[in-house]
């Protein structure tokens, strides 16, 4: 086991173990967990590249009352690992469980067309200088990663009319349109700026299986201001709201 600390999310709700040295979860994994409104009882949610559990710990966190069914799928054992301890330490290993496997794979023990909401916060590109640390360049630069691919597998493990959830670089909505189309509808865009006087850095994205409902672009979403986060960002950041509450 590689050295870990242990971390806090949403203001010490939630626990989450990750390496000292070696990918570590973002404020997008917060925030793109948020775009999960509402869910029905014994639902069941993937989370796709779960990296160190931030999206699906948030979601176990948020809906334990409705008593998912949540499974992630993470490349790196060492951080599936890691990530099952933190669902232990909170209390979720009943109802939430990490898999380290590759999605190109055949997969045994999640099958297609059977999950309620999908959710992702894939790899950003193979494009940038990688990290020289294997772990981050695996999980933000990997070269066998391909965004069309990975998407196209998210919508195959959806139920008909299945939501999907997903967070990426701005400069990618292109790629992702074209991936969801024909296949989702009534798609949501929601531009993501770190600050009012910037570009967005980010797109946000939900979209609904079998559907052919217009794409809409929502308003954008300013995360911090000059005195630290919007109070938006700061009800999903640290109390664990819902984007849309």
């Amino acid at each position: 086991m590689q050295p870990y600390t242990q971390d806090y999310l949403l203001d010490k709700q939630v626990k989450i173990f990750q390496p000292i040295d070696g990918y570590r979860a973002s404020t997008d994994a917060v925030m793109v967990s948020s775009l999960v409104h509402q869910i029905k009882k014994g639902d069941k949610i993937l989370d796709v590249g779960s990296g160190t559990g931030a999206i699906s710990l948030c979601l176990a966190s948020r809906f334990q009352a409705q008593c998912p069914q949540i499974t992630g799928l993470e490349l790196q054992p060492e951080l599936a690992e890691l990530s099952n301890m933190s669902a232990e330490a909170n209390g979720f290993s009943d109802f939430l469980h990490y898999y380290s496997c590759n999605i190109k794979d055949k997969l045994s023990f999640v099958t297609s067309g059977s999950f309620q909401h999908v959710i992702s916060n894939p790899p950003y590109t193979d494009h940038d200088m990688p990290s020289p640390n294997p772990s981050k360049a695996m999980a933000h630069n990997h070269t066998a990663f391909n965004l069309t691919d990975w998407i196209c597998f998210c919508v195959k493990m959806l139920a008909p009319q299945g939501m999907f959830y997903m967070i990426n670089r701005a400069e990618a909505i292109n790629e992702i349109l074209y991936a969801l189309y024909g296949k989702c509808g009534a798609i949501k865009l929601i531009p993501l700026f770190t600050k009012e006087t910037d570009k967005a850095k980010r797109i946000m994205i939900i979209a609904k299986k079998s559907y052919k409902t217009p794409t809409e672009i929502l308003p954008d979403f300013i995360v911090h201001t000059e005195d630290g986060y919007t109070e938006k960002a700061h009800r999903i950041l640290r109390t664990g709201k819902s984007f849309f509450d």
